[in-house]
């Protein structure tokens, strides 16, 4: 199983003394993914945002700085808004970033977690799923064909165009990322796409249904089930013990998932709800190297997934715990959740 992390890269909402800022957010991002290669990791992910409390509203361009510096670990955004941009340029984009990173360079597509960017570029989000479903399909057409001929209902055609530069790889990874509808994961398995599934809350074992979903749409559609590539991403944070996991994460993390609360009705958290869910059975994976690692392999057990995501950096976390984390992670729960999974599990099918 491939293991990984992903973030925002966020900042500070607002300046003062401690404030961490856009600049020293990302020149810290760079020396994180650099790490998290340097220890063996997988996958690094970075997702774009449009709002003040993020950083990585142009992933790739992090992404590709990130390239630089590292050998062998993929880069993904996690995600590409795909409704509110245009697919030529983000192909462009992370092709040219597959080529400089000599084919490391993967898309998570997603409809996106908030809807900043529908108006900022000109968007209407009552074509949401519209937008999503036509923008996919030039996407994949542009990744399967150098030259295109395409029309939609959103978006002017293309003509018999070329689209250029070409990656590295033969064809690029796209992934589908969906945060819990089951159309979406149905749309996935239809078109034979690898499923990124976000897992931010509740209990983990009520969403295997949708891989079961997935699997079966894929299957009615003609793709064999076992060929594509599933991920969950997940919130947590690892330290040398428990309660400094606890005591580290709870800060950062609930004070994000209150104010994201408070624009979306939602009721405040606690620390009683916090220690809950990073329990046998919640949703987050906050401990000791030896207990996150233990939830890995269990989580693996229900969704037989191929892909382990992990966001620890939420919040104006402190560089250095994030650094060790990191540390930990490939030192300490990688060895442990390879040598469990590789008991049973086959081999990682290629993204598609």
């Amino acid at each position: 199983m491939e293991l990984g992390l992903y973030t925002f890269a966020d900042v500070s909402p607002q300046p003062g003394p401690g404030a961490i800022g856009p600049h020293e957010r990302l020149r810290n991002l760079i020396e994180e993914v650099e790490l998290a290669d340097q220890v063996g990791l997988d996958v690094f992910g970075l997702g774009e945002h449009h709002r003040p409390d993020y950083a990585a509203s142009a992933p790739v361009v992090a992404l590709a700085a990130a390239a630089e510096h590292t050998k062998r670990i993929k880069l993904t955004s996690a995600v590409t808004v795909l409704s509110s941009d245009d697919p030529v340029r983000v192909f462009q984009q992370f092709a040219t970033l597959d080529l400089l990173s000599g084919g490391r360079a993967e898309i998570m597509a997603g409809r996106g977690s908030f809807i900043e960017s529908f108006p900022l570029f000109g968007y209407n989000l009552e074509d949401y799923d519209e937008l999503f479903a036509e923008k996919l399909d030039l996407l994949l057409a542009i990744r399967d064909s150098v030259e295109v001929t395409w029309a939609g209902n959103l978006r002017a055609p293309i003509n018999d165009r070329g689209v250029y530069p070409r990656p590295f790889q033969d064809r690029l990874p796209v992934w589908i990322a969906i945060g819990g509808t089951p159309q979406s994961a149905a749309r996935a398995g239809a078109l034979g796409l690898p499923l990124a599934l976000a897992i931010i809350g509740g209990e983990p074992a009520r969403f295997a249904p949708l891989f079961d979903l997935y699997r079966e749409a894929a299957k009615r559609a003609g793709s064999d089930p076992a060929g594509l590539a599933t991920s969950i991403n997940v919130h947590g944070f690892i330290a040398e013990t428990t309660e400094q996991a606890a005591d580290d994460f709870y800060g950062p993390q609930a004070e994000v998932m209150n104010r994201i609360g408070r624009e979306r009705g939602w009721g405040p958290t606690s620390r009683e709800h916090f220690d809950q869910s990073r329990g046998p059975n919640g949703a987050l994976f906050v401990g000791n190297p030896e207990q996150v690692a233990e939830k890995i392999v269990a989580q693996h057990r229900i969704f037989g997934n191929d892909r382990f995501l992990l966001q620890m950096a939420i919040g104006t976390m402190p560089h250095a715990k994030i650094m060790k984390a990191i540390e930990l992670y490939g030192t300490r729960v990688a060895p442990i959740v390879r040598k469990e999974t590789a008991k049973s599990a086959p081999a990682l099918a290629a993204p598609v």
